[in-house]
This record gives structure tokens, sequence and C-alpha cells, in this order.
């Protein structure tokens, strides 16, 4: 009603839609549609040159690179140096500080060109022993830092079995076969000599037990090291090995040197050659007598009782 005064003139459309488009009139009374003004942002800096990044190729980006710094000395000799350092503290950990478990983990290389140095955990006969491998010694942290172990359980399937090369000692009791004469003053000097204390094994060869034969060293005083077979040699306490074959000395004069001691300890009549010296022949017997004999009597037995099960 538009008489009525106070009644509101009709609202401009033109303003309540800001995004829809607007028609202006031009000269020609043509209208002509002007789109409306966005209320979007403008693109950033950022976002621009996130495109042009993304959008670079990849052959201009490495061709970019200045690779002529990684040719220069300042950058060569460094690199080398690190890697060379690192791969020669790989080499010398597998070869010198690598800790060997048991004779059956002795690598064929090491056999009669390296040593190994170890404790003594125990002494099983008068030429065997068994040792806990330390390598490096005291310069490998072993004994200030690195403790061998001590207890029964601790050491199972943990030492290595030796046998001491070109000597046979009296034998124990074991397997069923008896004592023989002076293998238990052969087996408490041993003990007495090496138990506890760190040795040298210059490694030969496996023998048929599990065991590693070897020339075993000791130090008794500073810097004076001693040949444990050749110690119980002239001790009279040891035989030098006889067999057929398989026989270790560590070379000629080694061998030379066990026969001599030997000889001199049978001539003064020492340890188990008190029993030649004062008796007569026929009651005396080495060691390797003494394995003959048993192994002879075991097998009488074994026949005796094959024909008495037939019958």
């Amino acid at each position: 009603m538009k008489w009525l005064f106070w009644a509101s003139p009709p609202q401009d459309d033109s303003n309540s839609n800001s995004g829809a488009a607007s028609q202006v009139k031009c000269r020609n009374n043509e209208n002509v549609d002007v789109p409306a003004p966005s209320n979007a942002a403008p693109p950033s800096d950022r976002t621009i040159s996130k495109v042009q990044s993304s959008s670079r190729d990849w052959n201009s980006i490495v061709n970019a690179t200045d690779w002529k710094q990684f040719t220069e000395p300042r950058t060569i000799i460094p690199t080398a140096l690190v890697t060379g350092g690192i791969l020669l503290c790989v080499h010398i950990h597998r070869k010198y500080l690598r800790r060997i478990p048991e004779a059956g983990h002795i690598s064929p290389s090491f056999f009669r060109r390296r040593s190994l140095l170890g404790k003594v955990t125990s002494v099983g006969d008068g030429d065997n022993f068994r040792m806990y491998h330390t390598p490096g010694g005291k310069l490998g942290g072993w004994e200030w830092w690195r403790k061998v172990p001590t207890g029964k359980n601790e050491l199972k399937n943990r030492t290595i079995h030796v046998r001491l090369a070109g000597v046979d000692a009296p034998e124990l009791p074991h397997f069923g076969r008896p004592a023989q004469p002076f293998s238990q003053e052969a087996h408490s000097w041993l003990t007495n000599y090496i138990l506890g204390r760190r040795v040298r094994a210059h490694l030969y060869r496996p023998d048929q037990y599990g065991r590693v034969v070897a020339t075993v060293y000791v130090r008794r005083w500073l810097f004076f090291r001693q040949d444990v077979g050749l110690q119980m040699l002239k001790h009279g306490l040891a035989t030098v090995y006889e067999a057929k074959t398989g026989v270790e000395f560590g070379g000629v004069e080694l061998e030379r040197q066990y026969r001599e001691a030997e000889a001199c300890a049978k001539k003064k009549g020492k340890g188990m050659w008190k029993a030649l010296k004062g008796g007569t022949k026929g009651e005396w017997e080495s060691p390797r007598e003494y394995k003959t004999r048993m192994a002879a009597e075991e097998g009488q037995k074994k026949n005796a009782r094959g024909i008495t099960r037939k019958k």
C-alpha cells in the first residue's frame, strides 16, 4: 500500500548477492555481463615457489649440484681415512679379538699359523686341559674389564680342550681302566703348574677326541715363558709321544729338545723313571705300552663275551 507513509521502500537486490554477476548498460543501450569479484585470496609467494620447484626437471637439479667439491683432496682424503679405519677395525676384530668358544670352532687356517691366548680353567689328565680363550689378553680388556667365568655352568660349551703336543703322561682311571702308576703325580704337577694361569697354545691340528693338539707355553717368571710339555719331560712325569702316525712335535728342533729332556730325566731316575731305575724293565710300563695292553685286554673280553653268547 503505497499511500502508507510508513511503508518501507523496496530494498535494492544488487547488494544482496555480492557473488552474482552484474549488468552494465553501454552507450548503445546494450547490457554487458560483468563477472563479480571473487572473495578468494590471491596465491601467495610460497605457493608459487612450491609449484615452480615441483615442476623442475630432476636432471636440472642434478646438474645444478656442484660435484667438483666431492673430487677435491680435502673431501677424498678424510673419507678414505675414515672408511679404511672402519675396515681395519673390523679385520682386527675378526682376526685377533673374536673369542673362540670351543675347539670345533677353530678355523683350519689357524693351524700351524696362529696361537691362542687363554686362561686354564680345568686340568683333566696329565697331558690335557681346558682353557677359556681371552683374545687380546689384558689389552683386550681381560682381567680388568672383562672377567673369565668361574662357574661350571658358565663354562659349559665355552672352553677349548687342549692336548699337549709331543708328550704322553700316565693315565688316570677312566672308562673302566685302572690308574697307571705316577698318573696322580703327573696330574697334580700339571694342575699346580698351569691351573688359573694364562697360557699360549700354538695350534697344530684337531685330534679324534675333539681336542686341539698344541705346544703350550706359560709365563712363570716375568717375561720368561716355559714349554709345559718340555717341563713335564724334565721332571720325569711324561714320555715322548710314540705312535705310528699322527705324532706332533711342532718341528724337528722341538722334537730334539723333547727327546734330550726325556733321556736326561731317565738317566737321573726322575719321576716315573724311578720305577725303571730301581726295578726291572719288565715291571716298568710306558703310557703307550699301558694303552696298548688295555686295548688288547678289552678286545679279549669282548671276544669272550661274543663266544659265550653264541653258546
